[in-house]
């Protein structure tokens, strides 16, 4: 089933992140991905500022190889950016993964990235390759395309939602087992103790809204 996936990162762990120290009020959106030529060539706005040359505001970053501005409106940019193709991060995932990038927007908080892929097993290959390349990713949602979420969805926790959702996708509760706890463990970012607490919590939850009779006594 299709699905939507909210990850968050932290601001400076961006290349455009530059922009919040010298404007730490702006924001910045990502307008589209364009692949050519082996290197993701998106657009984005910038909003909430005005100055003479906003290039500048983008300081050097080894993930930048040139910034241009295309067009400006009041406090409004629209500027193009090429990548390196060295640089390992959230787009260059997005790329090797093919998971297609619904919004992407930037604050000095944070950066906040909706993905969308055929099914959950593509988001979790996502936040995988995310991990390999040491990319400080933060699931914060996870939305199954349907008209109506159910109140078992909404019981659950976003990380016992996340480690329950890749403990099925890799096969935890096969018999025998495709994959350890301690190994989910590496892939979320927690230890294996972690893990454990996540999905007994979750499965709880899980029962307490499915079994008749259960809900009412927790």
């Amino acid at each position: 089933m299709a699905t939507e996936a909210t990850f968050t990162v932290p601001s400076d762990q961006f290349p455009l992140g530059s922009v919040f120290d010298r404007f730490p009020d702006v924001t910045v959106e990502l307008e589209r991905i364009i692949p050519a030529r082996d290197v993701v060539v998106p657009y984005f706005w910038v909003r909430g500022t005005r100055v003479d040359d906003i290039e500048a505001a983008f300081t050097d970053h080894p993930g930048v190889e040139r910034i241009d501005l295309v067009d400006s409106v009041a406090d409004e940019y629209l500027l193009r950016v090429e990548w390196s193709r060295e640089y390992r991060g959230v787009l260059n995932a997005l790329t090797e993964t093919a998971i297609p990038l619904v919004e992407a927007v930037g604050t000095s908080q944070q950066w906040t990235f909706d993905v969308r892929g055929d099914d959950r097993s593509d988001i979790a290959v996502f936040q995988k390759r995310c991990r390999e390349d040491e990319v400080p990713i933060t699931l914060t949602k996870l939305t199954a395309l349907t008209p109506i979420e159910t109140a078992t969805e909404a019981a659950l926790t976003e990380p016992q939602a996340e480690a329950l959702v890749l403990a099925y996708d890799r096969g935890y509760f096969n018999s025998p087992r495709d994959v350890t706890m301690a190994e989910l463990g590496e892939e979320l970012g927690i230890t294996q103790q972690a893990v454990a607490s996540r999905l007994r919590r979750g499965i709880d939850r899980l029962l307490g809204e499915t079994l008749p009779g259960l809900g009412e006594a927790t």
